[in-house]
């Protein structure tokens, strides 16, 4: 018997853009938002070689869940020989994943536009 899918959270809009899985995050990005999203982000990220972005400009609020939810989802892609890439403008969470040191590991681009113009070698340091 097949089974459907999980229907996307109100959190989440995927789409394709040149090749890579867009994953667009939306509104308050906290701890009930991360559970919703954790299962259709392992599943993005679990196929090998996937290239993926995370899209954070419509984001209004991001906590530590949030970051777990970048952390793991760039491991789970560069174990896999992917690519990971980060859309973020928000000074608030810009300052959070500087503060932590993702900004280092997955440095953010202003635009899906920039995001998806980088050579591939640019996913952040391993």
């Amino acid at each position: 018997m097949r089974q459907d899918p999980a229907p996307l959270p109100r959190y989440l809009r995927v789409r394709q853009a040149r090749g890579h899985t867009v994953l667009e995050f939306r509104g308050e990005i906290d701890i009930a938002a991360a559970a919703e999203l954790a299962p259709h982000l392992d599943q993005v990220t679990s196929r090998p070689e996937a290239r993926v972005v995370i899209d954070l400009t419509r984001v209004e609020f991001f906590d530590c869940s949030g970051l777990r939810l970048l952390y793991r989802a760039r491991s789970r892609v560069l174990d896999r020989h992917g690519r990971l890439l980060l859309v973020c403008t928000h000074p608030l969470t810009l300052r959070v994943l500087r503060i932590t040191g993702l900004a280092r590991l997955l440095p953010p681009q202003p635009t899906l536009e920039a995001a998806l113009s980088l050579p591939e070698a640019a996913s952040g340091p391993v």
